[in-house]
């Protein structure tokens, strides 16, 4: 690619993504990207960090910020994750707001628009998951949600299929203005590689329980190295719980959850990394972490970190 970050027209800026939780944020930020770097799951509060994925092209930079939904919090957790999405409004080019467009606005997505309503940010309202619903549903949304704020543009689009996915892209990009780039033109993401690791560990785990454990999980890798030799990276992480009957769920009898987890994180971190995956996991009980902030924290998750 002919990179020209300070030519003529080269646009660049910041892009805050929005919403309640599983409105889509992540699943959109890949379908932008192209490749998997957001993790997620049908469970609310998948996303905890607020991170940024960098797309560059010839004529423009776009830094697109993900951020845990928001929500009423329960913990000292969600309340972090809250101060994390709200700060990400916070000296941003565009903030776009995505609603599901399979299901009827309700009073979080009303509480989310007024939170904008203070933003002078350019603002973009995006219906999801338009793959999901009927065409009654998406004029029916479309309406509702023109009603919740001032917006600069409305896009209908779906992660899944890829529909309006570009459309999205050139929206924003319209309304960024000219600048420098930010970051490296070969540069994805800002998160160090130790925390999309873990996350994409805790993905698995999102995804293969649906009681209370999910929650009360928290992933951080303690030792990571690469065998040049043998193209291959040694990954060393842990799973943490608040309760020991937690523990045991997460293990499995005879270690078969656990080694379920284990393979099929493996297999995304493969493709992530490009070489072969040595991933070895254990399970630690670590009390009440979420109500404790500086846990939180040392777990890299909201504002704090």
């Amino acid at each position: 690619m002919d990179f020209q970050p300070h030519a003529e027209g080269f646009k660049s800026g910041f892009v805050t993504l929005v919403g309640r939780p599983n409105a889509g944020k992540s699943t959109l930020i890949n379908a932008i990207m192209g490749k998997k770097i957001a993790i997620t799951s049908d469970t609310a509060q998948t996303t905890r960090h607020r991170f940024r994925a960098v797309l560059t092209r010839e004529d423009f930079q776009l830094i697109l910020v993900d951020t845990p939904g928001l929500h009423k919090p329960h913990d000292a957790l969600g309340e972090e994750l809250n101060t994390s999405a709200l700060k990400a409004l916070e000296d941003v080019d565009v903030v776009a707001m995505l609603i599901d467009a399979s299901q009827p606005i309700g009073r979080g997505d009303e509480w989310v628009a007024e939170q904008l309503s203070r933003v002078r940010s350019k603002k973009i309202c995006v219906l999801s998951k338009l793959d999901l619903a009927t065409e009654k549903q998406i004029s029916a949304q479309r309406e509702a949600a023109e009603a919740l704020g001032a917006w600069d543009a409305m896009v209908g689009l779906s992660s899944a299929t890829g529909k309006n996915v570009d459309a999205f892209v050139e929206e924003v990009v319209y309304l960024l203005p000219e600048g420098p780039a930010w970051f490296p033109a070969d540069m994805e993401t800002d998160q160090p590689i130790e925390v999309v690791v873990a996350e994409f560990i805790r993905e698995k785990i999102l995804r293969s329980f649906h009681d209370e454990v999910p929650h009360a999980i928290g992933v951080r890798v303690d030792e990571m190295e690469y065998d040049k030799k043998k193209d291959l990276h040694r990954i060393f992480a842990t799973v943490y719980v608040e309760r020991d009957s937690q523990k045991g769920i997460i293990i499995g009898k005879k270690g078969a959850a656990i080694k379920q987890i284990g393979t099929e994180a493996r297999a995304d971190l493969e493709q992530l990394l490009g070489t072969r995956v040595y991933l070895d996991l254990s399970v630690k009980v670590k009390k009440n972490w979420r109500r404790d902030a500086s846990q939180i924290r040392r777990f890299g998750y909201g504002e704090g970190a």
